[in-house]
């Protein structure tokens, strides 16, 4: 990676709400960049703070266990799923600022889903307001997040204890399919 490509800078401009980038290009998200990228039934949210590197709420990406804000390899934020730069229209702080704010929260373990999840964490980088249209999307419709958390519990119950796969697949196969 070796400079920032000039369609992002365009498509910033042009009040694009996201945009997909190819980890694997010759090329860096600009720093301070918002990144994002989905998982099972959300989307895990970061900071671009250069050389490949990426600062996030760990939360909970692995497990049961919140996880604090770290930096980690662009890589390994992605964990193989494709990652998009997300944009908005209010002005924030410049770049250099927001690479200060997220690193200023390292080793913070504070991650609350509702309240301070990773995506609150980088909206503050960004802008200084935390805030996370996931939280306030799944609120507004209850069902869907109780849809969700149905959904995800059996993954993160088998993350957090791997003996449990074989007894829950077997006892409780719908969970399992994709």
């Amino acid at each position: 990676m070796s400079r920032t490509h000039p369609i992002f800078l365009t498509s910033a401009m042009q009040g694009a709400r996201q945009v997909l980038w190819d980890i694997d290009a010759d090329v860096e998200p600009p720093l301070g960049a918002h990144l994002v990228t989905p998982r099972h039934g959300y989307c895990h949210h970061g900071i671009y703070v250069g050389n490949g590197r990426v600062v996030h709420y760990a939360g909970l990406c692995e497990s049961l266990q919140a996880g604090p804000v770290e930096e980690v390899l662009l890589e390994q934020f992605a964990a193989n799923r494709p990652v998009w730069i997300e944009y908005r229209p209010l002005p924030g702080f410049a770049a250099g600022q927001v690479v200060a704010r997220a690193r200023s929260r390292l080793g913070e373990h504070r991650y609350r889903l509702l309240t301070n999840n990773c995506e609150h964490f980088c909206t503050w980088c960004r802008y200084g307001c935390p805030r996370s249209d996931q939280v306030r999307g799944l609120l507004a419709r209850p069902l869907v997040a109780l849809g969700l958390v149905w959904r995800l519990l059996p993954r993160l119950l088998v993350r957090a204890n791997p003996q449990l796969l074989r007894t829950c697949q077997a006892s409780i196969p719908i969970f399992f399919s994709r």
